[in-house]
């Protein structure tokens, strides 16, 4: 889950000014990019970004209601969920 860890951490570096906060996100960011770049080994560069900034975008809500009580009405939640069900159909879409 690095993409919505180095998103995170952007919101406790306090815009980089934190000393710890900072190189945490720093560091989750480069394990992001490596996984990313890991996944271009088997997967359509197009699928893979997706599924990246998906998982993502799905982490940074999903924290965004547990850690700082953002709403999680119908509504958010079924977008959430049209999230999941296309990073799941990427992934397992036919690649040819």
């Amino acid at each position: 889950m690095a993409p919505p860890a180095w998103a995170l951490g952007l919101k406790y570096s306090d815009a980089g000014t934190r000393l710890w906060p900072s190189i945490g996100t720093a560091v989750a960011l480069g394990l992001s990019f490596v996984f990313l770049g890991l996944s271009l080994r088997s997967v359509p560069f197009g699928t893979a970004y997706a599924v990246w900034t998906g998982i993502g975008a799905a982490g940074a809500v999903i924290m965004g209601m547990l850690l700082f009580e953002e709403r999680a009405d119908f509504y958010r939640i079924t977008c959430l969920v049209l999230i999941l069900v296309g990073i799941v159909g990427l992934k397992f879409s036919p690649t040819s």
